[in-house]
């Protein structure tokens, strides 16, 4: 299939509903909506609401059914950028090829933003009159699910380990620890969560969830792959400075072709999990061999 153009189209959709559903800019504050619609509005990939949606595909549910879900985890995905790029975290001066939140409206309002745009993801998606036909069970499930995937249980976790970790030597235990949380978490939650309210099954949710697991870490290694290797006009960001914060990463334990090497495997166990699945899958195998290919 064509991914590029997969990705194209359900990357439209997600923006659209992101316009429709999110307080529109001059709503009062508008300083806070400008903001989260600047941070939004950024760009990128939008690659987990996107496994969601593939992932509702996979098991015969409706990909547009899921939009609220899809829309809510880019909500999460990007108030934790906005975070990250603060002074006190990564200190990031670029994102998505635009100055940082912060930088454009100051540390306090970006902070206030990256609260408004995790608070508005669980806003969206308890709305009632919002994926009425999905059942309220599954809507709480997957509710819990993303809530566990965000939290110190997962992403946040693993950020916190990645800021202690700074500048000392990590064993391959904890630096995959840390990718697996920091990144991992909330891919598996898109993932199984789009699923989810999609009515898969129970073993159907365990094949994606293994699926998602190894897509999340092999996400993580190309992207400290492309800190290295990657061109800052098609990054979007600064590159190198994994290096030079002394941050754990798998080039710097493994090196760049050991760290590729062990990407290209985790892809290859994220494609046998999705053997049990028919036609409906094949976005989410294109997207697993773009994850290895991509270059930004």
């Amino acid at each position: 299939m064509n991914v590029s153009a997969y990705l194209k189209r359900r990357k439209q959709w997600v923006d659209q509903a992101l316009r429709r559903w999110i307080p529109a800019s001059q709503v009062f504050p508008p300083q806070i909506h400008e903001a989260m619609h600047y941070s939004l509005g950024a760009g990128g990939k939008r690659l987990r609401p996107i496994l969601a949606l593939a992932a509702a595909e996979a098991v015969g549910g409706k990909a547009k059914e899921v939009l609220p879900l899809a829309c809510a985890l880019e909500l999460i995905h990007t108030y934790s950028l906005v975070h990250d790029d603060l002074p006190a975290m990564d200190n990031d001066d670029w994102r998505r090829g635009k100055p940082t939140c912060h930088k454009v409206y100051g540390e306090a309002i970006a902070i206030l933003a990256g609260d408004a745009l995790l608070t508005e993801a669980f806003r969206l998606l308890t709305r009632r009159d919002l994926m009425k036909g999905i059942s309220p069970l599954r809507r709480l499930r997957a509710i819990n699910l993303l809530a566990e995937a965000a939290g110190s249980l997962g992403m946040i976790g693993g950020q916190t380990m990645d800021i202690l970790s700074q500048g000392k030597p990590v064993e391959k235990e904890l630096l995959e620890y840390i990718h697996r949380h920091k990144t991992g978490a909330l891919m598996i939650a898109s993932v199984c969560t789009g699923a989810l309210l999609g009515g898969a099954s129970e073993s159907q949710l365990k094949a994606l969830a293994a699926y998602g697991e190894n897509l999340g870490l092999a996400f993580q290694i190309k992207d400290d792959l492309l800190d290295v290797q990657g061109k800052k006009g098609k990054m979007g960001k600064a590159v190198g400075k994994d290096a030079a914060r002394g941050k754990a990463t798998y080039p710097a334990l493994w090196g760049v072709a050991g760290a590729y090497r062990r990407a290209e495997e985790l892809i290859q166990k994220a494609l046998e999990a999705l053997a049990p699945f028919n036609r409906h899958a094949q976005p989410l195998r294109a997207i697993a061999r773009f994850v290895l290919e991509r270059e930004h």
